[in-house]
């Protein structure tokens, strides 16, 4: 919060409200301007760094949760938030009916259900931290 009791600055509330307006017709343009196929040169790459990413994210956040570090709503806000991404990409970019059944089967068996938990963490470590807060004071 900062000292006029904002919880994000108003300027920076108004710019990303204008950010999310201006994705639209950028969107729209992307849709029907980029192929339905795309060669990706480095494909392994992207995907062992994305799985680095979120390997750290949930290595994180059970750290954090372990310690009860205030940090841990923010880990496993973006572990969950990685983890749905993945279980998105890992549907839509699946090969033939096998890869696509692989795929989904992954995302309701471990990524989604997963995510589920990060963002109860992450709840209930807010509720947790402002109960502790009012005990401390």
């Amino acid at each position: 919060m900062d000292e006029r009791g904002e919880l994000v600055p108003r300027r920076a509330a108004q710019a990303l409200v204008l950010v999310a307006i201006a994705l639209i017709p950028w969107t729209l343009w992307l849709t029907w301007s980029l192929p339905a196929k795309h060669v990706a040169h480095h494909w392994r790459l992207a995907w062992v760094g994305y799985d680095i990413a979120l390997a750290l994210a949930l290595l994180y956040t059970g750290i954090a949760g372990i310690r009860r570090l205030p940090a841990v709503e923010i880990a496993a806000t973006a572990a969950g938030t990685l983890l749905i991404a993945d279980a998105w990409f890992d549907v839509l970019t699946a090969a033939g009916r096998g890869e696509l059944a692989q795929a989904i089967g992954e995302a309701l068996a471990a990524e989604l259900p997963l995510a589920f938990v990060c963002f109860w963490i992450a709840r209930d470590a807010e509720r947790f931290f402002a109960q502790t807060d009012r005990l401390r004071r």
